[in-house]
């Protein structure tokens, strides 16, 4: 489905009312899509927002990243408002993660650093970081894990004290996007190398590499677990999804029936479907 405004429609992300989100960045919107009406609604966010990431709060509320004005946004689909909250630092917020008490965990890519936000009180703290921090999930101690994208390393935070450790792995490795599986593993895309790695949160190791089929310049981009712990990836340059059994060590690989798609983000909603947004192509899809 192509989306109404298509400059660079980017991160969905699933609502509890069905409908998917999607940041529109250089449209400045957040848009909704109905899956079952098949239909579109957009909102203009404050000026120069471009935001780059968001999520669904369990009250349907919308928060994004504001990429271009540093700000975590807020917005209410049922009235239209957004609420923006200034990160201290101000910077590139770039892509967050709620945890079960309201606390919003984001990564600001060229400012380096990790931010906090307690929803409740809208108070955002900073905890300085290197490597230009990309994706971010957390485990299920709470602990927050983080791409270092531009270091080859990935990060952890423990959020009790601020401490942040990391796991070095090969320097042009380029870690980007990360996910928590079911059973508490973290899945990796290493966009640099074309590889998937499965990492133990609580030993701080790598469990496992896994080579993907277009092979060390495919682009592998974007990573979500879905509930039965298939792992799916895309391969950004070779417009490809790419599902892993991890029981089986199996490879599906789905090809997009568009060209140059770009996906950046994917995510499962509760029916078990994986959405997808294409940034090149401006459409919307999703694999059932």
């Amino acid at each position: 489905w192509p989306v109404p405004t298509p400059r660079f429609a980017r991160d969905p992300a699933p609502g509890g009312d069905g409908n998917i989100y999607i940041a529109v960045m250089s449209g400045n919107k957040i848009a909704r899509f109905d899956p079952r009406s098949k239909s579109f609604t957009e909102w203009d966010l404050p000026q120069g927002a471009q935001p780059h990431g968001l999520i669904v709060d369990p009250g349907g509320h919308v928060w994004y990243t504001g990429n271009g004005n540093g700000t975590i946004g807020r917005l209410d689909p049922a009235t239209g408002k957004v609420v923006e909250y200034k990160a201290p630092s101000g910077g590139d917020p770039h892509t967050l993660v709620i945890d079960g008490q309201g606390i919003i965990w984001f990564t600001v890519q060229r400012g380096n650093r990790i931010g906090r936000l307690d929803t409740r009180t809208g108070k955002i703290s900073e905890y300085p970081t290197a490597g230009r921090p990309y994706g971010i999930a957390l485990d299920q101690a709470g602990n927050v894990w983080f791409c270092q994208m531009g270091a080859g390393k990935l990060g952890k935070l423990d959020p009790k004290t601020g401490a942040i450790t990391e796991l070095a792995r090969d320097p042009e490795s380029q870690p980007r996007r990360m996910a928590t599986a079911p059973d508490g593993s973290l899945w990796v895309t290493l966009y640099g190398k074309g590889t998937l790695i499965r990492v133990d949160p609580r030993t701080g190791r790598v469990l496992k590499e896994y080579p993907l089929p277009a092979g060390r310049n495919g682009g592998p981009y974007a990573v979500t677990v879905d509930g039965a712990g298939m792992v799916w990836a895309n391969e950004i340059h070779a417009n490809t999804v790419v599902r892993l059994d991890p029981k089986a060590e199996q490879i599906r690989v789905f090809p997009l029936p568009s060209g140059d798609v770009g996906v950046r983000k994917m995510i499962v909603d509760a029916q078990g479907r994986l959405w997808y947004m294409g940034s090149h192509n401006g459409r919307l899809g999703v694999i059932e």
